[in-house]
């Protein structure tokens, strides 16, 4: 068995515990061909041969980023995230910004109210309560999670 063959293996056993973007999947056999005991001249034909691996899983549909991205808007929005946060958390895993904004807006369209009840959830996570004395506080906590300031104040006055 060669050693391509078992980055491949791994690429898939990873695959099958998380799912991935094209680009976070190749850090991961980046670190993992760093990692392996072999000698360093046949490492670089491994990171050759990385491109080829991933293009393999994309054509056997074991990695979509655009299914990924849409499954982790959803999941981020139901933790409570803000669309700042989601939108770095996917460019940090290598997502184009032209596949972000289109799942953004296919979410919307099928969610409309999502922000609000994202804002929602982080007020209920924080335990953050309607109080005079604590409101700039209040909203200076939802700003640094990613909550634009309309959203934010028309949120606390409601809570």
């Amino acid at each position: 068995m060669t050693d391509k063959s078992k980055l491949m293996r791994y690429a898939i056993d990873y695959l099958s515990k998380f799912s991935s973007s094209k680009k976070n999947l190749e850090r991961i056999l980046k670190s993992k061909i760093m990692r392996l005991k072999i000698e360093k001249k046949d490492k670089p034909n491994l990171y050759n041969s990385i491109p080829e691996i991933i293009l393999k899983l994309e054509n056997n549909k074991f990695i979509n980023d655009e299914n990924y991205t849409l499954s982790k808007i959803r999941v981020l929005a139901q933790q409570g995230k803000a669309k700042a946060f989601i939108i770095n958390y996917l460019m940090q895993k290598g997502i184009e910004k032209n596949i972000i904004s289109e799942s953004l807006s296919e979410y919307e369209n099928i969610n409309p109210e999502w922000e609000i009840n994202s804002a929602n959830i982080f007020v209920r996570k924080k335990k953050i309560i309607k109080s005079a004395e604590n409101y700039q506080k209040n909203l200076n906590k939802m700003a640094r999670a990613g909550f634009n300031y309309s959203l934010s104040s028309k949120i606390l006055e409601n809570s």
